[in-house]
């Protein structure tokens, strides 16, 4: 299971930039409107201590760690939703992705045009969430459309399940013509059930990354403020990160390089470490590990998930033939230092289907297919 961020924003506010300096992955990067016209896909590395030091203690043949796909989608412009600026296929670029990094552009330089004409990213941040309610209006408004037809026909699952299905797209359309997002609207699970498939754009979570120069890494420019109070009035998460910093640090070759850049720009972690923990809090996703002499591995799951749904993440035959987990956490590893020894303190344990996984455990599943 992989983690799938689309990096969205208007033209010009450091979205391939920083695309750039995330995933060292070539996006080009100009002083000019839609220079990014394809999406661009990066596989990035999750940087996790723990794995590293699970891998100091079972001393495996392997590594391998969990990893994130950031797609960075070309800049939107008022009137996407209609076609502007290639709107149509942006949009539909996002509606494939799991959430939203929306890169906001939170400083001032002459050199670097901006799209409006002066720096205001409250303003750019509402510019792009109508067009993506537009762009949801309008699938919701063809789903309605098509009731009727669904609701006359002869087999009744399809019949039953668009007649639940119209109260609540109507709901959802009055609050999208009232600029509401899908995402603030009161949907029980089953609401949410019935309308999955439109994929709405405005229903995905949404991280505000804001990019700032320099000068605004210790304390907060007056930009940045304003993204946090809009932020926090929608329940947005928001980052700051310095693009043009974050492009220096990729640049440098080895890690001990990089932790001295950070320790003289006085940061103790990359924006892409921040980034990505925040995606993972997001999405509610957390990391379990399997560990053995051939490989330690970091595996990605939701949080909730019981044992024999995360076991279907290594393979459908873990989930389907699940006998049991042989389960201990690595915190108890760390301190006691080897398997045996978390054994003989008697933090080692069998747990059945219904055990549900904790961040950090480490498991080896028994099943029989």
């Amino acid at each position: 299971m992989g983690l799938n961020c689309g990096i969205v924003g208007l033209p010009n506010v450091g979205k391939s930039t920083i695309f750039q300096a995330l995933t060292s992955a070539p996006a080009e990067a100009a002083n000019y409107p839609f220079c990014t016209i394809e999406p661009n896909v990066g596989i990035v590395q999750v940087k996790d201590s723990r794995l590293d030091k699970i891998t100091e203690l079972i001393t495996p043949q392997r590594t391998v760690p969990t990893i994130v796909e950031f797609v960075d989608i070309a800049g939107l412009v008022k009137g996407a939703s209609k076609g502007e600026g290639l709107g149509n296929q942006f949009l539909g670029h996002i509606r494939a992705v799991n959430a939203i990094v929306h890169v906001v552009r939170c400083f001032d330089d002459s050199e670097v045009v901006h799209v409006h004409g002066k720096v205001d990213p409250v303003d750019d941040i509402q510019t792009i969430n109508l067009e993506l309610i537009l762009a949801d209006l309008e699938v919701v408004d063809r789903k309605i459309q098509g009731l009727p037809k669904s609701m006359k026909s002869q087999n009744k699952e399809i019949s039953s399940r668009a007649k639940m299905a119209q109260p609540v797209l109507e709901k959802v359309k009055a609050s999208l013509e009232a600029d509401i997002m899908a995402s603030k609207i009161d949907l029980e699970e089953e609401d949410l059930e019935l309308i999955k498939e439109l994929n709405l754009i405005t229903l995905k979570p949404v991280l505000y990354l804001c990019n700032i120069d320099e000068s605004g890494i210790e304390e907060d420019n007056e930009f940045v403020e304003k993204v946090k109070t809009y932020a926090k009035e929608s329940g947005a998460s928001v980052l700051k990160i310095c693009g043009k910093l974050e492009s220096e640090i990729s640049a440098l070759e080895t890690d001990e390089d990089k932790a001295d850049f950070l320790e003289a720009a006085g940061l103790t972690e990359t924006g892409l470490d921040k980034l990505t923990v925040q995606a993972y809090e997001m999405l509610g996703l957390k990391t379990y590990f399997t560990a053995g002499e051939k490989e330690v591995r970091a595996w990605t799951f939701h949080d909730g998930y019981k044992a024999p749904q995360a076991a279907g993440i290594i393979h459908t035959d873990f989930e389907r033939g699940f006998i049991k987990a042989e389960v201990y956490h690595c915190n108890d590893l760390f301190e006691l230092g080897s398997e045996q020894k978390v054994k003989e303190a008697g933090k080692f344990r069998i747990e059945g289907k219904e055990y549900v996984v904790e961040d950090g455990d480490v498991i080896h599943f028994r099943f029989n297919v």
